[in-house]
């Protein structure tokens, strides 16, 4: 029942994002329906402008939310988010390679990863970084979430030094597209940016829900979910690895947008309980609810301007994240 709803919010967002804009009478619905009448502006807005930025945006929204679930699940903890611990700024720092030194690679590795480079790098730059993340946090077989928490500024930290090297190294274009994912927005949004990227976040969202019953199992324990038959070792890399893809290529088409990874998955818990069957896919349908909520907020605040995403996802979920932090300080009790 809760995920018929939250689809149908989704839906009812979407319809709304696109007729939200400057040109508040476009004809949307018959814009979608190629229906006979309806003007070349109007097609033009909704196909080309609005419909890959909400496009976008829920997939982005989608990747992050169910992101946050797999590493609170993996971590068995609801304090553990991609944005916090690092994975964002690992992604981020693979981005700003690809963006700045892509134009130095031979041309045939150019041609052979053509738009999709800058999401790969993005996608092994947070790969690398959750690797190092779970090394770091994980002794004897037990993962802290203190650890994980401080190693997780500290790798932000190093990823940050590291892309403001390279922010040195780029010209006046490359640093407009730095600055357009470093604050996190979907304004940039267009069909070559949503394909680069779709690919991989779909794929990722729709392994995510088979590593439910894993998740479920390693709520009880390492040594019990492998007493279940759960391939503990395993499934942790296939976590990982999904967790680095979607947010890897989040990141590299929307920038830094954080919070929504650990705001979506605490919310469902609290209405619908710890079971990862439902929880993975119910993240995916809130987190495109909050990012199109963010986006409509950042439109409207400051209008005719936009607020990046990223500033509207930090107000709401800094307040959040330390709500959820005074309810749970024995789990970051060093």
């Amino acid at each position: 029942m809760l995920t018929l709803c939250l689809a149908a919010l989704l839906v009812t967002a979407m319809l709304l994002s696109l007729g939200w804009g400057a040109a508040s009478d476009t004809d949307v619905i018959g814009a979608l329906l190629s229906a006979d009448g309806v003007s070349v502006r109007d097609s033009t807005i909704v196909w080309d402008i609005r419909l890959p930025r909400v496009l976008t945006g829920v997939l982005v929204g989608a990747a992050l939310a169910v992101s946050g679930a797999i590493m609170q699940g993996l971590f068995r903890n609801p304090l553990a988010d991609p944005g916090l611990v690092g994975v964002s700024a690992g992604a981020g720092f693979g981005a700003v390679v690809a963006i700045v030194l892509g134009g130095s690679a031979p041309l045939w590795f150019q041609a052979m990863t053509g738009y999709y480079l800058v999401p790969l790098a993005a996608f092994f730059g947070g790969w690398i970084t959750t690797l190092l993340l779970y090394s770091v946090a994980t002794r004897n077989g037990r993962t802290s979430v203190a650890t994980m928490l401080l190693a997780g500024i500290a790798l932000a930290a190093l990823t940050g030094a590291l892309t403001g090297i390279l922010v040195y190294y780029a010209t006046d274009d490359e640093l407009r597209d730095l600055t357009f994912w470093g604050l996190g927005s979907v304004a940039g949004a267009n069909w070559q940016k949503f394909w680069s990227a779709a690919p991989l976040i779909i794929i990722c969202l729709f392994a995510a829900p088979f590593l439910a019953r894993s998740l479920n199992a390693l709520a009880l324990g390492e040594a019990a979910a492998g007493h279940l038959g759960i391939p503990v070792q395993r499934m942790k890399r296939i976590a990982i690895l999904t967790v680095a893809c979607s947010v890897g290529a989040a990141v590299a088409v929307t920038g830094g947008i954080g919070f929504v990874g650990i705001v979506v998955p605490h919310l469902l818990r609290l209405v619908q309980g710890p079971d990862h069957k439902g929880l993975l896919i119910n993240s995916a349908l809130l987190g495109g609810v909050m990012l199109l909520l963010a986006d409509a907020i950042s439109r409207t605040v400051i209008a005719p301007a936009e607020m990046p995403i990223g500033i509207i996802t930090a107000i709401i979920g800094g307040p959040f994240f330390l709500w959820i932090l005074m309810r749970n300080r024995s789990l970051v009790d060093l």
